[in-house]
């Protein structure tokens, strides 16, 4: 190792000629197993100081809670030009009840232009479609933690095994627009 250039070097002569330029831990195309593994320990050992740093900042700089909660509100306005869908139809304000039955899921139906979004809302989960059916990504929101992107099929059909606790909402992201649906609670 040379350490007069500043990084790790192994070279043939001071000027580099015919040396392979050969970093400490990376392994080059045609390098064996050895180098490969060398390269993966490093890639640990660097996650490991990450990790590291990243706790000592936090103990002795942490982030004060005042800039938390104004970056929390400044990513709220993210989807600020996003079309909000409106509740068309909610079986808990609109359907007729039915005698004997019990957990009756919770059918919602959102509307935004010509797109439609029905959802059935269990205690397993939920479920739905969007009408007419295209390429999107629903995100299925909570507060102020992540959001949970759920998969959606050719058909426009999507399912999320975890059930939504608290206030909910659903973001839709198509092709051209981002469409939100109302906050509700479970």
């Amino acid at each position: 190792m040379n350490e007069d250039i500043g990084f790790p070097y192994d070279g043939a002569d001071g000027d580099g000629e015919g040396a392979q330029d050969s970093f400490a831990g990376e392994a080059l195309p045609g390098d064996g197993p050895a180098e490969r593994v060398l390269a993966e320990d490093a890639l640990a050992a660097d996650a490991l100081l990450e990790e590291e740093l990243r706790q000592a900042a936090a103990v002795l700089d942490p982030v004060p809670e005042a800039l938390c909660q104004i970056a929390l509100d400044a990513y709220a306005l993210h989807d600020l030009d996003a079309k909000i869908a409106e509740l068309t139809f909610d079986s808990l304000v609109d359907a007729l009840p039915v005698r004997g039955v019990t957990d009756v899921p919770r059918m919602l139906t959102f509307r935004a232009g010509p797109l439609t979004v029905d959802i059935e809302v269990t205690g397993d989960g939920l479920m739905g479609q969007v009408l007419p059916p295209g390429p999107a990504r629903i995100e299925v929101l909570g507060g102020p933690g992540a959001a949970r992107p759920v998969a959606v099929d050719t058909l426009g059909r999507f399912t999320s095994d975890t059930p939504p606790s608290g206030p909910f909402a659903l973001r839709l992201r198509t092709g051209t627009e981002v469409i939100v649906t109302e906050w509700l609670r479970a």
